[in-house]
């Protein structure tokens, strides 16, 4: 029997990986904080901004929007993330190019994510559904699953949480299992799963449970003692004796 696994910690939502920009109102909360920000401001046109002004040059370089990775035209907003700048409309996802402007985004190798294209191109699928896991899960044979994705291959009842088995690389529910594979005892018909350490006893090409192992005569248990075959029952030694009288 297997036990479900809870996912690891990569699987975590992605809103946990979020950062936000933010405006100059929030900047001294966020850092107090220790929040990973970037933050909008204004270039301005007075001359304790020239030495600023001067140092700005645009991550997009070439690729910048305003034409000039160096333009810094009074009024217009530039982004800071991590000492590193860009004109407001330059700060765009690297996939879709879509500004970010003031919402979520986040950060990978020196890379700028919006949250669906980071979704698209990095977050975990579910093996069944091809869907993206935003939180919890189960994995199963190293593979993610959603949680209500991993069902018993025969009748589909959700297994996370649930001991179950498998079978040619298939999961099964315990009673599914033992209908379809397992073996049946000779005295009840029922399946033998073996669930929760079962006992059971087999001899010859027969097999059963350990409480019905017993004389077909008087009932007694026949576990961890002799017996004598008679047809399709078994006796305790008394009760064979008897019948040969």
């Amino acid at each position: 029997m297997t036990d479900v696994d809870v996912l690891s910690s990569r699987m975590k939502s992605r809103l946990h990986l979020q950062s936000k920009t933010i405006g100059a109102e929030r900047i001294k909360k966020a850092k107090d904080n220790n929040e990973d920000i970037a933050v909008l401001s204004m270039f301005l046109p007075n001359a304790s901004a020239v030495e600023e002004n001067r140092n700005f040059h645009c991550q997009l370089g070439d690729y910048c929007r305003q034409g000039d990775p160096r333009a810094t035209k009074a009024g217009t907003k530039k982004m800071e993330y991590k000492t590193r700048q860009w004109h407001e409309n330059c700060f765009c996802c690297c996939v879709c190019k879509t500004a970010i402007g003031t919402k979520s985004f986040i950060p990978r190798e020196q890379e700028i994510y919006c949250a669906g294209c980071y979704e698209e191109k990095f977050a975990t699928r579910c093996i069944k559904c091809n869907k993206v896991i935003t939180s919890g899960g189960v994995t199963y044979k190293n593979e993610p699953w959603h949680r209500e994705c991993f069902t018993c291959t025969h009748c589909n009842i959700t297994l996370a949480g649930q001991r179950f088995t498998s079978r040619d690389e298939k999961p099964y529910c315990a009673e599914c299992f033992g209908e379809l594979f397992a073996k049946r005892c000779t005295a009840c018909v029922k399946p033998i799963t073996g669930i929760g350490g079962t006992r059971f006893i087999s001899f010859e090409d027969r097999h059963w449970h350990h409480d019905c192992f017993v004389c077909a005569s008087c009932k007694a248990s026949l576990v961890g003692r002799g017996f004598i075959t008679d047809g399709p029952d078994i006796l305790c030694p008394d009760c064979a004796k008897q019948k040969l009288m």
